[in-house]
């Protein structure tokens, strides 16, 4: 039996954490760093402010059924250190999630120098409670390739910015 609850992969990128904080930190810019390509599009342009928020993304999900929206409800927000949020999938019959169900991303921002940042990306579901969602959910659902794929593509999309 798996006992890991989490992944965690890091990558140096060659950008000030202001910067990588700043792409971050826009629902709108999420689909460019998604590395397991489930990422469509954001229903939310407003930038992320702070803990609390909430922020609505379209998602393409096979292992979902198909395509489907999620509330990702922001849980850590450290202004160009760190940020995090854990998703819910929106209901079928379109109603928004009551609260997150368990798993979390959280990006950690290290600066090495002015133009240099170390970016930690952690994938975790340890906080996922209801026992028939862990009959149904294989965790994990995501590899640490994928999660290092993304980290390669946030570093493209802050070049890009």
């Amino acid at each position: 039996m798996n006992t890991e609850t989490s992944i965690s992969v890091t990558r140096t990128i060659d950008a000030p954490a202001k910067d990588i904080f700043e792409v971050l930190t826009l629902p709108a810019r999420h689909h460019e760093f998604d590395g397991s390509g489930t990422v469509r599009a954001a229903d939310d342009t407003e930038r992320i402010t702070k803990s609390g928020e909430k922020f609505v993304m379209n998602m393409n999900g096979e292992h979902m059924g198909g395509d489907y929206r999620t509330h990702n409800f922001v849980t850590a927000y450290d202004e160009n250190k760190m940020i995090g949020w854990q998703p819910a999938p929106e209901g079928e019959d379109g109603s928004a999630p009551e609260g997150p169900l368990g798993w979390e991303w959280l990006y950690t921002l290290e600066a090495v120098d002015a133009n240099t940042t170390d970016v930690t990306l952690t994938y975790s579901w340890d906080k996922v409670t209801d026992q028939e969602l862990l009959k149904k959910v294989s965790f994990p659902l995501f590899s640490s390739e994928q999660l290092e794929e993304s980290l390669n593509l946030l570093a493209a999309a802050v070049t890009n910015a």
